[in-house]
C-alpha cells in the first residue's frame, strides 16, 4: 500500500512538472525596475526568443544586451529563471519567477553596488 502511495505521489509530481511550459516566457516584457516607487518611471525591456526546459535565449535590459548562461528551473512546480547580462557599466546577475502572467525578479549589479527588485508584464 505504501509503495502504491509513493508511486502515485511521484507520478503526480512528474505530471505537474511537465505541465509547466517554458514557452510562456517567449515574447517581449516591459520591466518596472522600481515597483515600490510608482513615481519613478524607470523601465527596461526583456525579449525572450527561445525557452526550453533548461535554457532560454534573448536580450535583457535593452536591445542588443544578450543574455548569457540563461537557465530555467521547474523543480518546485514553479517556473524560475536566471541569467547574466552586462553593458559598459558591469555585469548583472538576474533571477525571476513567473506567476499568473507576471514576472517577479531581482537584478544584482556588483560593480554598481545595487540590487533592483522588479516586476514585468508582457508588452501589449
Amino acid at each position: 500500500m505504501l509503495i502504491l502511495i509513493l508511486f502515485a505521489s511521484q507520478t503526480l509530481n512528474a505530471q505537474n512538472s511537465n505541465s509547466i511550459n517554458p514557452d510562456v516566457l517567449i515574447g517581449e516584457w516591459i520591466l518596472d525596475m522600481s515597483p515600490y516607487d510608482k513615481t519613478d518611471n524607470n523601465f527596461a525591456q526583456m525579449k525572450i526568443t527561445r525557452a526550453t526546459n533548461m535554457k532560454m535565449e534573448g536580450t535583457f535590459y535593452r536591445e542588443g544586451v544578450s543574455m548569457k548562461n540563461a537557465q530555467i528551473n521547474t523543480q518546485t512546480n514553479l517556473l524560475y529563471a536566471a541569467l547574466v547580462s552586462g553593458d559598459n557599466s558591469g555585469i548583472y546577475n538576474t533571477s525571476f519567477y513567473y506567476k499568473e502572467g507576471i514576472l517577479y525578479g531581482s537584478t544584482h549589479a556588483l560593480e554598481r553596488d545595487f540590487l533592483a527588485v522588479w516586476t514585468a508584464e508582457r508588452r501589449k
